[in-house]
């Protein structure tokens, strides 16, 4: 019998990387990539082309959400913001927050998911960042299920499901190895696309998610 297919999002990071991972035991992936004017688009776009090759995935999907670098106020889409640096025990929302990403990122996975009879949207949302990113919180995908349900056909029964939410960084990156996913095919970094910059947020949780899962991370750094 054929696998139930699912919809991933797929950013290029070790998040969306594990993600899929999870997802392919059970389902036939399609992958969606979303290109929004980030700093690190090409980078993050060879990522997911690569992780994608490694799972064989034939259903890919880049979608154009040029609007958040017209939109701007994140450090991430607007270069006349500066990326901070990490800063781990900051409880307040940072510059590199794109307003409101998710929630457009899972209506774009909703509507192909309807199209081609996906039954499930999987996306790598991880609560540690919650205190940043308030569209990492599991009660806003539990209200976003919701809203699904009532927005599309009567027929229409997706789940979203966000295996690794509850996870740290460090089981994060175990489970990858576990489920021997290409970690080293992924890519986190706000700022560079060539060597990682280590030294932002994004940077300094997957350092840390690697140093206390006792392996080393196997991209180039700038600085560890």
């Amino acid at each position: 019998m054929s696998k139930p297919i699912a919809v991933i999002a797929v950013s290029g990071g070790m998040d969306s990387c594990v993600t899929a991972a999870i997802a392919a035991q059970e389902f036939e992936l399609a992958f969606a990539h979303f290109n929004y004017g980030q700093r690190t688009q090409k980078r993050e776009r060879k990522a997911f082309h690569d992780i994608a090759d490694f799972y064989g995935v034939k259903h890919r999907l880049e979608i154009d959400f040029s609007h958040f670098s017209a939109i701007g106020g994140s450090s991430l889409t607007d270069l006349h913001m500066d990326v901070a640096k990490a800063d781990l025990q900051n409880k307040e929302i940072p510059t590199s927050y794109v307003p409101f990403r998710n929630a457009n990122i899972l209506s774009a996975c909703v509507s192909w998911a309807e199209v081609i009879g996906a039954t499930a949207i999987f996306i790598g949302a991880v609560y540690e960042d919650a205190s940043g990113y308030p569209d990492c919180r599991p009660e806003f995908y539990k209200a976003y299920q919701e809203m699904l349900r009532l927005g599309t056909k009567p027929d229409t029964h997706i789940s979203i499901i966000t295996p690794v939410i509850n996870m740290s960084k460090s089981e994060i990156v175990l489970k990858g190895v576990e489920l021997s996913a290409p970690l080293a095919a992924t890519w986190s970094c706000y700022q560079n696309d060539d060597e990682a910059c280590g030294e932002c947020d994004s940077c300094a949780f997957r350092l840390r998610g690697f140093e206390q899962a006792g392996i080393a991370d196997p991209i180039p750094y700038k600085k560890r």
